[in-house]
């Protein structure tokens, strides 16, 4: 059945699927994005704007790096790593 990828979702433990279907991490970064770009109106270069974002992204990155995200804490190693 082409549509059993649908059901994968279901593979994770529960304790994870709130993460995993909610987008507001993203949602979030993607309304930081937009408010610091009309700060900045206007880049000089293409080039300029790419490294814009990539330090954007490292930032964001840096901040979320060692945090455990939202439920995956509660689950044990043995969870995802049976064997």
């Amino acid at each position: 059945d082409k549509n059993t990828h649908l059901l994968t979702y279901f593979d994770y433990p529960k304790e994870v699927r709130h993460s995993i279907y909610s987008t507001n991490l993203i949602e979030g970064f993607n309304k930081q994005l937009k408010k610091k770009f009309k700060l900045k109106e206007q880049f000089p270069t293409e080039t300029s704007m790419e490294k814009y974002l990539v330090s954007q992204f490292n930032q964001y990155n840096e901040k979320f790096m060692n945090r455990i995200h939202k439920g995956f804490g509660l689950v044990g190693r043995d969870q995802w790593f049976p064997n």
